[in-house]
């Protein structure tokens, strides 16, 4: 399991329970370097004042905040652990609701809650009741140097901790255009729907991209030509003949082919 990052209490009511926090996801990528194209070698990091006309390294640098044009103001490590918010070391439940009255896209990322020894009878009362009441504890918490809208989930013997968007960082949602469809349309769709329905095991699905990319670097090793994939030709043709076609595959398919 990942280290704790981040530790505190949960407040719920006038109920503190002590908790840590942890990462639940991590990304799944190849890591790749910039090289100098010239000699294919790893080059150094340098930064540049043009005020001073000298080189300095990351080490000499401080964050600073542009308050006016061309002046900051410069802050500490130790100026950040001061920012006045009661979120610093508390997830400050404000309120719970049912989750079908959140869209979907204000959720983010995910962290793992799990109490300390001293508060496993609260977090465990807390873990139930949310269960019972079949709702979402909505809380601000501040780590990574800013504050975070989040929701407390149930999950197995523990807590999630969802991050989520706040209202101001929702973009505008774009119009799709108006389109007419019939009721058998509908009906076909929708038995294509049942066809395909099976039950969620997140260990049928693999990263193809990923896979795919380690057989290209592979290749490139070995000095082989590689050939782009061609984009698919969109057609939109006898709608309802495209879906009886795509149920008839569907039932054709091996049970686990995706």
């Amino acid at each position: 399991m990942a280290r704790a990052f981040w530790k505190g209490v949960i407040s719920f009511g006038m109920v503190a329970i002590p908790v840590r926090m942890s990462l639940a996801t991590e990304k799944k990528t190849p890591g790749f370097h910039l090289l100098h194209k010239k000699c294919l070698t790893r080059p150094r990091q340098v930064l540049y004042c043009a005020a001073d006309d000298e080189y300095f390294s990351i080490k000499e640098t401080v964050r600073g905040f542009e308050y006016t044009k061309d002046q900051f103001v410069v802050l500490t490590e130790s100026d950040f652990e001061k920012v006045p918010v009661k979120t610093s070391h508390s997830i400050n439940i404000i309120s719970f609701v049912e989750e079908k009255g959140i869209p979907h896209l204000y959720f983010s990322d995910s962290h793992y809650l799990e109490p300390e020894e001293l508060g496993a009878k609260p977090f465990r009362l807390l873990r139930e009741t949310l269960m019972k009441t079949q709702r979402l504890g909505i809380a601000k918490v501040s780590f990574q140097r800013r504050e975070h809208l989040a929701c407390l989930r149930p999950l197995d013997s523990i807590l999630l901790l969802q991050t989520m968007h706040f209202q101001d960082e929702i973009l505008p949602e774009p119009l799709a255009p108006e389109a007419e469809f019939t009721a058998q349309e509908l009906e076909m769709a929708t038995a294509l729907v049942k066809v395909m329905a099976k039950p969620f095991k997140p260990e049928e699905y693999k990263d193809e991209y990923q896979q795919a990319l380690q057989k290209v670097i592979e290749a490139k090793v070995r000095g082989e030509k590689l050939v782009s994939p061609k984009a698919p030709k969109v057609e939109v043709g006898d709608i309802m003949a495209a879906l009886r076609a795509s149920i008839t595959a569907a039932k054709k398919e091996p049970a686990g082919v995706k």
